[in-house]
């Protein structure tokens, strides 16, 4: 039976959302939206930022997020952000990974970290009392990993199998076809994991290079949140990451990444259900249509016929998709960058006749989003 992976993308959504505006009226708000520890945000003298919403509790959470991802690599170095993220663990001047791993368990706190296309992220959870133990140690592993050359051997094998398995994610391969489709000839249209022969012929010198570009002061943020204080957490971040160069060499743009509508199929007879994502250009995510989006993405919901209550779902396409049978699962997506986003829904289906009314359906929904929405729907959504 004929099968086929689809990517999908199509002109923007913005003419028919460019009239909203948004209104924010905090006397409107529910009082435990009104009485939410408010955003604290300090810059150093470096540039490094630290960001915060002080809560309670006895547990924080507290990591780094860096300016750094596929986004900002090219077709001869795509891979290397991933691949610097999986040395981050393996050992530093002054721990080797079983003391990082050992120090962190003896915490009862958890580390872990990961690269999507325009950011790298190493982010803790501990009690409060131990929030300056793991600044210190987020410091020691971003600022003085060794990137040994046997371990970055072991590790290059680990990211093939982790490549190999992400290959057989149909969902993920779908939105990297998405991705290449709607961005194509920009580094957004990357992979997050890089091609194959990158990730056998990265060095350890491509990796230095990659830190002293992005991992600096401008592109860095400290942030916590829960049981955390702001004050507390700027003299660490002073004191840990004060030292960082402030400079950002990294190739910046504040330009709107081109979207190009396209289409993408993949064929293989060997399968029995399609995958199909249809997309449409979107806008980043500090724009202010960002949260027209996500009503949007509610209204459209999600869908899979194996739950129980699949014919009862608050969604239109929902019930059209349930009622004709014309697919398996769908689920409406809304995924944001710095200047723009893809907006849109992704589904599984069986191929055939079905699959086509299924793409059909989708697409007579935002038309039908565009000009129809009732005050009840509204509200659900929100």
């Amino acid at each position: 039976m004929a099968s086929r992976f689809i990517s999908r993308t199509l002109p923007s959504l913005n003419k028919r959302v460019a009239d909203v505006t948004p209104v924010r009226r905090y006397s409107q708000l529910p009082n435990f939206l009104v009485h939410t520890p408010a955003t604290k945000v300090t810059t150093l003298s470096n540039g490094f930022r630290v960001a915060s919403e002080d809560g309670f509790g006895e547990t924080a959470a507290v990591g780094i997020w860096i300016d750094a991802g596929s986004a900002y690599e090219n077709s001869k170095n795509n891979g290397v952000a991933h691949f610097l993220e999986h040395m981050a663990f393996k050992g530093t001047g002054s721990r080797n990974k079983t003391q990082i791993e050992t120090e962190v368990e003896n915490l009862g706190a958890h580390l872990n970290a990961y690269t999507s296309r325009e950011q790298t992220v190493y982010v803790t959870q501990s009690f409060k009392k131990d929030v300056p133990k793991m600044v210190d140690l987020l410091s020691d592993i971003l600022q003085r990993s060794e990137l040994r050359e046997k371990d970055i051997e072991a590790e290059r094998s680990i990211i093939l199998r982790e490549k190999e398995s992400v290959e057989q994610n149909l969902d993920e391969v779908v939105f990297d076809h998405l991705h290449s489709a709607a961005f194509q000839g920009t580094s957004l249209g990357l992979t997050i994991l890089g091609e194959i022969s990158n990730i056998q012929s990265i060095k350890r010198d491509d990796l230095v290079d990659y830190i002293k570009t992005h991992y600096t002061a401008p592109r860095m943020v400290l942030v916590g949140s829960g049981a955390v204080n702001h004050d507390q957490l700027v003299q660490l971040a002073e004191k840990h990451f004060g030292n960082l160069p402030s400079v950002n060499n990294a190739p910046q743009s504040t330009k709107r990444v081109p979207f190009t509508g396209s289409e993408i199929r993949v064929r293989s007879d060997d399968m029995e259900l399609a995958h199909v994502a249809i997309g449409f250009e979107s806008v980043g995510w500090s724009h202010p249509h960002y949260f027209t989006y996500l009503m949007i993405q509610a209204l459209l919901g999600s869908y899979d016929h194996h739950h129980g209550a699949a014919s009862l779902l608050a969604s239109r396409l929902a019930e059209t998709v349930d009622k004709e049978h014309l697919a398996e699962q769908f689920q409406t997506f809304s995924t944001h960058y710095k200047t723009t986003g893809i907006f849109g829904v992704y589904g599984i289906a069986h191929p055939g006749e079905k699959f086509a009314d299924f793409t059909y359906e989708i697409l007579q929904e935002f038309q039908k989003t565009a000009r129809y929405i009732t005050p009840e729907e509204l509200q659900r959504a929100k």
